[in-house]
């Protein structure tokens, strides 16, 4: 016990003398470019600058160099060369070097120079005369670097990977299938540095034997608890990224999900919400609302299938498993010709291939949801993956739903005068408040199937399969106040829906060269949403009965999409590359609306062929400057029309730092989620087909302009757009009958125009046990209706948005908290209604509504906070987390939307809420 003590006392007075240690004297320069080992370049600092350099050949042999010096000074230049390579080096008062990784290498270095041992090696003035001082007096050959980049504990592959050629502008970023191709690299013992999001950087040294195949590079995940000892030589890996290469682009690691705030589960689509342009103050919807785009104005891709429903419960869960997803990016805008079909952005998502190297049982369980998955090799060519989610309403589930989810009732009192309590704090009135409850009733569930199978290295083949469905009511009871019923009275409001998504794909990906590739996909999505809105009124009557009147709706939305697409790269050379494809998809759509279950107000049916093909190059005509011009043709047999849509995107690094990015382009959309009107019983959607007469195709051009600098710790990213935007659909019913009668339903499409535009500053820590960011976006939405009267703030229109988010680790755990402010959404409201007795004797009642989106909500603001603590025990091959989280701390009542009801000609207003106050926890366990 003495001893070990000792032993700790001395290697703390150790690293205290390392951080202490003799400054370099020497005035040595090294001039020239080298592209070597480690060792070698040690031993030609020694020849050159006659210093004393002593170290271990097995611990430095493995790292390489490859820099250019310009007369820089030896301790710069070691400097350099320990930081790329995880080392240090200590400096003796005799000006002895030692190149050490941890402080207690000093001793053992000295022990093993006194004694003249083998392991250890002394480079001196003077020396062997062989030494290689600099190869870049050899004459290099070019050629090209070929591999695949994997997970180096599933085997899984990683997509969009950068893989550098170190010290030069050459890079790439890997396929969907991990592969990627590097041509003209200037030398055989050049270094790569690959990285990923989510796992730990690493470098991969090139020789003669290893640029004869293709390599395979395989990343750790990153580490979350580091020794005390930290080597920081590489940027610390963040749950998001932005990417200065591209345009607009969003990375997430679904591996890192855990470390924000949530509500019951990691969740993908939630925590885009949290960086600039993308709305946070729609807690209703997973979607991502994109610099003032609608959520059906995103494309949103599974493993190559369109995924048309992303919601759970509400919107409070995104409808991916993070369990099945290996990689997410999100495109705000600008994107590459591959996409079509939306006008807004695109969100990528691939899922887990499953582990090829040992089977792996995982589980989540929280207080909201239960979550299991599995992934097995089959044989040493093929993998499984399954994983399977289910909501359940336990005691607890039911007691936070029923203590902190409310709804509050004000009305339009006589005259037409509105008076009402503030929002989640029971307002009413002056002679009595109608009183409303609502407590939200729903269970999902989702499911994900993958196989995949590799005959080969150059061919494999998968099938994914999806399949979600939730089950909603949002039923509520309201009492009547006494003003409208003197004898009391109820409103029974019946609000049920049903929706779901089911998707499949069948990919086969080739590698048919090293410099080209293909990725062929049958896909098969369908989409179903049902609803159930109705209602009963009672009021007692003078003899003190029960009348009852029922009204309502019952709707009807069916999508099937069944494509077909081929995407191929070939590699030109080592500055352009080739991307181009051709694609077919067939869409039927239906709506049906009736009345009361029994009376078909609307039954529309449609089909649509869409196809064409797309093509753009890379290129980088200088180690500086990337261009990315495209082209997209699609034929739409709707309207018997081609339409051609040109994109170009570009990026120019003035320094290391500081880079400038632009891009351009035109979007067309021919599937829209089209905007019912519904004063009262608020706004619903469903998707529709563009056609020749009522629904025209829209459209969207893009003008986007930025820059990034990037320092040691932080980055910060500004970016300005505008979206000009045409032939914007709104979709209304008109009654034809009374108002409790209706005989049967108009409708009606308008057309408008619109645009958004903004501006999104975020200001990232990006290394440290305290790392997050600072976003802010100032942006406006505008629509315009002839209509409607002209300019009218657009629905999503979200003048500020800010978002603080923190996270800081400590050992194994670690905590986060983010706050959200937003301005309130616009909405239009009913403000009276009156009644007006026609020559017949008959009533009609009649709303006055306020001006299209002449209300805004109040300001959206909360607090979320979690804290996550790592179960990492490895001998026992199990390993797992538990989480817990805050959601709203300060339980603030944001408002949901709004419904009316019109008894006696006065108008009831019902403040639905979004989710109040709501801890959490949840436990994730994992068996090998």
């Amino acid at each position: 016990m003495k001893r070990t003590i000792l032993l700790l006392i001395l290697t703390n007075l150790l690293s205290f003398s390392v951080i202490a240690q003799q400054k370099l004297k020497t005035t040595a320069v090294i001039d020239g470019f080298y592209t070597t080992s480690v060792d070698k370049m040690l031993d030609t600092i020694a020849v050159q600058c006659k210093l004393r350099i002593i170290y271990d050949p097995d611990m430095v042999r493995q790292y390489s160099v490859t820099n250019h010096f310009f007369n820089e000074k030896v301790k710069d230049v070691l400097a350099d060369i320990c930081k790329s390579n995880g080392l240090r080096y200590w400096v003796e008062p005799d000006q002895s070097i030692y190149i050490i990784r941890w402080p207690e290498d000093v001793n053992r270095l000295k022990r093993l120079a006194s004694s003249r041992q083998e392991e250890v090696r002394i480079v001196a003035n003077p020396v062997p005369a062989n030494i290689e001082q600099s190869s870049a007096t050899k004459k290099q050959i070019p050629f090209a670097v070929s591999g695949r980049v994997i997970d180096h504990a599933t085997g899984e592959s990683l997509p969009s990977a950068i893989v550098k050629v170190r010290h030069s502008s050459m890079s790439t970023s890997t396929n969907a299938d991990g592969y990627f191709t590097l041509l003209n690299v200037p030398s055989d013992t050049c270094v790569l540095d690959v990285n990923y999001i989510g796992y730990q950087p690493d470098v991969y040294a090139l020789s003669q034997s290893k640029n004869r195949q293709d390599i395979v590079i395989g990343l750790f995940t990153a580490v979350k608890s580091l020794n005390e000892i930290e080597i920081k030589d590489k940027r610390s890996e963040n749950v998001m990224s932005t990417d200065k290469r591209r345009v607009s682009v969003l990375q997430i690691s679904p591996s890192k999900l855990e470390e924000l705030p949530n509500i019951g589960e990691k969740d993908i689509l939630r925590s885009f919400q949290l960086m600039p342009g993308i709305s946070a103050s729609n807690e209703s919807s997973s979607g991502a609302y994109v610099r003032g785009g609608t959520p059906d104005q995103n494309l949103v891709l599974f493993d190559g299938f369109t995924v048309y429903q992303v919601d759970h419960l509400y919107g409070f869960f995104s409808a991916f498993n993070s369990n099945a997803v290996k990689d997410v990016t999100l495109y705000k805008g600008g994107f590459s010709a591959k996409y079509g079909g939306r006008l807004s952005s695109v969100t990528d998502i691939v899922g887990k291939e499953g582990n090829s190297k040992e089977t792996t049982l995982a589980g989540d369980l929280s207080l909201l949801s239960a979550n299991i998955f599995l992934e097995k090799p089959l044989n040493d060519k093929s993998t499984l993956l399954l994983a399977y989610r289910h909501s359940y309403q336990g005691p607890l589930y039911n007691k936070i739903f029923n203590k902190f989810n409310s709804s509050t009732t004000v009305a339009s009192g006589p005259g037409g005068n509105r008076t009402g309590g503030p929002p989640g704090m029971g307002g009413g009135f002056g002679r009595g408040g109608a009183a409303s409850v609502t407590v939200p009733s729903s269970s999902f569930y989702d499911l994900n199937a993958k196989y995949t199978y590799a005959p080969d290295d150059k061919n494999r083949f998968s099938w994914s399969i999806y399949q979600g469905n939730d089950n909603l009511d949002n039923s509520r009871n309201i009492t009547l106040p006494s003003f409208i019923s003197s004898s009391g009275g109820s409103i029974s409001n019946t609000d049920k829906t049903t929706y779901g998504n089911l998707g499949s794909s069948l990919k086969w990906s080739r590698r048919w060269n090293t410099k080209l590739y293909s990725n062929t996909l049958l896909s098969y999505s369908t989409y179903h949403s049902d609803r159930d809105n109705s209602n009963t009124i009672t009021i007692k009557d003078s003899n003190g009965d029960d009348q009852n009147v029922s009204n309502g709706t019952f709707e009807k939305n069916n999508l099937k999409d069944f494509s077909l697409k081929s995407d191929w790269e070939l590699q030109l050379s080592g500055k352009s590359k080739f991307l181009f494809g051709a694609f077919a998809s067939r869409q039927n759509v239906s709506y049906e609306n009736s009345q009361n279950d029994t009376s078909t107000l609307i039954n529309q049916h449609a089909k649509a062929l869409t196809e064409g093909a797309y093509a753009e190059l890379e290129l980088n005509p200088t180690e500086r400057l990337q261009i990315k011009p495209g082209l997209r043709e699609t034929y739409y047999d709707q309207t018997g029309k081609l339409y051609t849509e040109p994109r170009l995107s570009a990026t120019y690094t003035l320094t290391d730092r500081l880079t400038f990015k632009a891009s351009t382009g035109k979007f067309y959309q021919f599937t829209n989620r089209v905007i019912k009107e519904d004063i009262l019983a608020g706004s619903r959607d469903f998707w529709v087909l563009s056609n020749r007469t009522t629904i025209p195709v829209s459209s969207a051009n893009h003008y986007i302009a930025g820059f990034s600098y990037e320092t040691d710790r932080f980055l910060i990213d500004v970016e300005g757009y505008y979206k000009k935007l045409d032939n914007l659909s709104e979709y209304s019913q008109r009654q034809t009958g009374r108002r409790m009668d209706v005989t049967s339903l108009e409708e009606h499409f308008y057309n408008g125009s619109g645009y958004t535009r903004g501006v999104e500053f975020l200001l990232q820590k990006t290394q440290g046990k305290y790392t997050g960011w600072v976003s802010y976006t100032l942006s406006k939405a505008v629509n315009n209706f002839e209509v409607y009267g002209g300019d009218f703030p657009a629905s999503q229109d979200t003048r500020h948005e800010f978002k603080l988010v923190n996270l800081y680790r400590y050992g194994n755990w670690t905590f986060s908290a983010t706050w959200i402010f937003a301005t309130g959404k616009p909405y239009t409201a009913p403000l009276t209604s009156y009644t007006i007795n026609d020559y017949a004797g008959n009533s009609h009642t009649f709303l006055t509504i306020s001006a299209k989106n002449g209300e805004r909500m109040p300001a959206y603001h909360r607090l979320d906070a979690a804290a996550t603590y790592d179960l990492i025990k490895i001998d026992s091959r199990k390993t797992g987390s538990i989480g817990f989280s805050l959601f709203n701390i300060y339980n603030r009542s944001n408002v949901w939307y709004k419904q009316y009801s019109v008894v006696n000609n006065q108008v009831i207003t019902s403040n639905v809420n979004y989710l109040g106050f709501t801890p959490n926890i949840t436990l994730s366990l994992k068996w090998k």
